[in-house]
C-alpha cells in the first residue's frame, strides 16, 4: 500500500494573506535598501492585493546609513499614494535602528509610529551584537510614552532566552516575520521564529520584502503546517 503524505500548502494557497496586515515592509521606494522605483513599488502592492493582503505599512529604515528624514519620506509616501489605485490600503511608519542617530530623534521626538495611537516606535539593532547603550536607550524612549515594536526578533543572534523574556517584562512587542517560519532568513531564524510563537511572545507579523522577486518567489513556498496555524491564530493586531 502506498501512503501520500498530504501536500503542504503554499503561502499562495494558505489563505494566511487573505486580511492580512503587514507590519513591516521596505516598499517605499528610493529611500533605503528596499524597492528603488515607484514601478516596483505599485508592482508588489499588486501582488499583494491579489493575494488578499487589507494592508500595508511601509517602513524604511531610519539609521546612520540611510539618514532618512521624516519630511523626506512623508514626501515619498504621498507620491506612491498618488500612484497606487489599488484597494490595498498603505500607511507610512520607519523602522529605527538603535543607534546614535536614534538618540538624537528621540530627544525631539521625531518618530514616524506605527498605529493610530502615535506611540507604537518601530525598533531594530543589529544581527550580531546589541548596540552600545540598547537598555538605556529603549528604557529612555518607554519613560517618553512610547510602545517598543522590535522587528523580526528571530534574527538577533546574540539574544538568549532571557534577554526575549527581560524586552517582554518591559512591555516590548515582538514583530515576527512570518517568512522566517518557512527557513527563508535560516535554520536558525526559523527554530527561534518557532519557539516564540508556541510560547506567545509573537504579537504581530510583516513581510519585510525588500524586492518585488523576493514576495513572488515566497508565495509558492509550502507555508502553514497546522501547528503554526493554531501558533498564529492568537496572534492579532495589537497596537
Amino acid at each position: 500500500m502506498w501512503l501520500f503524505k498530504k501536500k503542504i500548502p503554499t503561502l499562495r494557497e494558505s489563505g494566511f494573506l487573505k486580511g492580512l496586515t503587514d507590519w513591516h515592509s521596505h516598499i517605499l521606494p528610493g529611500v533605503d535598501d528596499g524597492l528603488q522605483d515607484m514601478k516596483d513599488a505599485l508592482n508588489i502592492l499588486e501582488v499583494y492585493q491579489n493575494a488578499g493582503v487589507k494592508k500595508v505599512w511601509l517602513t524604511p529604515h531610519i539609521m546612520e546609513d540611510f539618514p532618512n528624514s521624516t519630511q523626506s519620506l512623508k514626501e515619498r509616501f504621498r507620491s506612491l499614494k498618488k500612484e497606487w489605485k489599488g484597494n490595498v490600503e498603505i500607511a507610512l511608519a520607519s523602522e529605527n535602528m538603535l543607534d546614535s542617530l536614534f538618540e538624537e530623534r528621540l530627544e525631539k521626538d521625531d518618530f514616524l509610529t506605527l498605529g493610530d495611537t502615535g506611540k507604537n516606535l518601530l525598533v531594530e539593532t543589529s544581527y550580531y551584537n546589541a548596540p552600545y547603550g540598547m537598555k538605556s536607550m529603549l528604557d529612555e524612549a518607554i519613560r517618553k510614552g512610547y510602545r517598543i515594536v522590535l522587528a523580526h526578533p528571530e534574527r538577533y543572534r546574540y539574544m538568549q532566552t532571557k534577554d526575549y523574556i527581560e524586552l517582554k517584562n518591559k512591555g516590548v512587542l515582538f514583530q515576527l516575520n512570518f517568512m522566517s517560519l518557512t527557513g527563508a532568513y535560516g535554520e536558525t531564524s526559523a527554530k527561534i521564529a518557532h519557539k516564540l510563537l508556541s510560547e506567545r511572545m509573537i504579537d504581530i507579523v510583516g513581510g519585510d520584502f525588500h524586492r518585488v522577486e523576493h514576495l513572488k518567489g515566497q508565495l509558492d513556498t509550502p507555508f502553514l503546517h497546522k501547528d503554526i496555524i493554531n501558533r498564529l491564530n492568537y496572534v492579532s493586531n495589537r497596537i
